[in-house]
């Protein structure tokens, strides 16, 4: 969803809505599939360190450039969601956004990113998902051959809130659709944070 950015990161809603996600955050935190850093502007004073990854090394490279205009030290690692080369409990906070859409494997991502989080640790999410409207759910569907391969791998039709449930505690999580500006099968979202126990 990174290449679909560009004015996209420039409207009201999505400052607001990066702002929404990225205010719980505290202490020691992990951006997986950070991309080109869009998140990394918004992070508050409660935020001690910062790491991003990102299977694609000219992601990486484009989120320190983004990182150092921004005055924040990052520390970047080549990983994808499924393989993250961390000690169990290493973040307070982990943090993903449009990403559970293009992962190979939505449950062993989440079972990474709760593995990595420290006991009560938090997990901050945003993600397009499956619309409950069963008439666009069905265009999803249809579209879902081409949009990923346009779109590098990103699935429109996931329904990814019930997989985070399964693996974390979902404290809460808003509903909503994304205004005009992008394609109606990528409108409908979830953002929200979960918790692992402690």
């Amino acid at each position: 969803m990174d290449t679909l950015g560009g004015s996209f990161e420039k409207k009201p809603f999505t400052v607001e809505k990066r702002t929404q996600l990225v205010a719980p955050a505290q202490g020691r935190v992990l951006e997986v599939g950070g991309g080109t850093g869009f998140n990394l502007p918004y992070y508050g004073p409660g935020v001690t360190a910062i790491t991003v990854t990102d299977p694609v090394d000219g992601m990486l490279a484009r989120a320190r450039k983004r990182a150092a205009a921004t005055g924040r030290q990052i520390t970047t690692t080549k990983a994808s969601a499924e393989e993250l080369p961390f000690e169990d409990g290493t973040f307070d906070t982990v943090l993903a956004s449009l990403v559970l859409c293009s992962v190979r494997d939505q449950d062993r991502a989440l079972a990474e990113m709760r593995r990595v989080l420290k006991p009560g640790g938090r997990y901050l999410f945003f993600e397009h998902v499956r619309s409950d409207d069963p008439k666009l759910a069905r265009r999803q569907d249809r579209m879902t051959g081409i949009w990923k391969r346009v779109c590098f791998g990103c699935h429109p039709n996931r329904d990814t809130l019930p997989r985070i449930e399964s693996a974390f505690t979902v404290e809460q999580v808003e509903h909503g659709e994304t205004p005009g500006g992008m394609p109606k099968i990528v409108r409908p979202y979830v953002l929200g944070s979960a918790t692992t126990p402690v």
